[in-house]
């Protein structure tokens, strides 16, 4: 077994005195409504390692700036298909959401699919309307764009979800198709969550003024969330690393930008330090292994 450094509680407190504190206080618009855990994986893919996660939250927390981000509501949690991906395209999930009008009455509909192993989006579209047929289309294009036929598509029992059309297309494909349980939300969790994050951004509109207002705040969003912003179920990486494959090389960067920090200055570990682990699979409502009885 390796040797590290022991320090005792003097000597930890030295160190952290030495953190760069003015990391957590960058004057850039870049990272003026960043959470913490965003600054800290965005420096570290710039090559710059301050300290830990947790120091950082330390050291914000000390400056009073560690904060959620979001607007922020409690719903009651409710579970349980049994699906699992430990790849790229192989369960895609999907829903329809609505999104405020300019006026009384107005809805616009946000058609968005989900690949539940990278958290990458596929397709979206936001339509005055929904339908069957808009939906088999929407759902047939991107198939069409990524290049892969997934092994799984899941959604609720909505009426899009359940017609004929898109029935129709996922068999002819040979998808397999995947329902949410009737009057159970959490079926579909993935999207269920993106909508959340959507709809809680400080910045999101109470209503929007026209089709087209909508899309241009939407293509911001989804621009952010596949290529941008790091996702902590996805090892601190973009959705679109993930999807694509860059993921492993991203991590290869991240592990020498670690160890030189770790070369340069082993007292302030406990450890050699690694890069986030990712998940090797997920599940929707990962199934329960009873014990086996003697």
């Amino acid at each position: 077994m390796p040797s590290y450094p022991q320090h005792s509680s003097a000597e930890r407190e030295e160190l952290r005195d030495s953190y760069p504190w003015g990391i957590t206080r960058r004057p850039t618009a870049a990272y003026a409504d960043l959470a913490i855990c965003q600054i800290w994986a965005r420096e570290l893919d710039e090559g710059n390692y301050w300290c830990s996660m947790s120091s950082m939250y330390r050291i914000a927390s000390a400056a009073g700036q560690s904060r959620e981000r979001r607007r922020l509501a409690t719903h009651p949690a409710k579970v349980k298909p049994e699906l699992l991906a430990d790849g790229p395209s192989q369960v895609w999930t999907w829903d329809i959401t609505k999104l405020r009008g300019p006026s009384k009455g107005v809805w616009f509909h946000l058609y968005v699919l989900i690949d539940i192993y990278s958290r990458y989006n596929p397709a979206w579209i936001v339509a005055a309307h929904e339908s069957a047929d808009l939906a088999e289309d929407f759902i047939d294009e991107a198939i069409t764009c990524n290049g892969a036929v997934p092994h799984t598509v899941h959604a609720d029992r909505g009426t899009s979800m359940t017609s004929g059309p898109v029935s129709a297309l996922l068999n002819n494909l040979g998808i397999t198709r995947s329902h949410s349980r009737p009057r159970v939300s959490n079926d579909n969790p993935f999207s269920e969550s993106q909508f959340k994050t959507l709809k809680y951004l400080h910045d999101f509109p109470k209503a929007f003024a026209s089709l087209a207002d909508a899309r241009q705040f939407l293509e911001g969003f989804f621009n952010e969330y596949n290529h941008i912003h790091r996702h902590s179920g996805i090892g601190w990486h973009t959705p679109a690393s993930v999807h694509f494959g860059t993921s492993d090389a991203v991590d290869e960067a991240r592990q020498i930008t670690l160890t030189a920090a770790y070369q340069a200055n082993p007292a302030r570990f406990f450890r050699r330090p690694k890069p986030p682990k990712m998940p090797a699979v997920f599940f929707i409502n990962e199934p329960v292994t009873q014990p086996q009885m003697n």
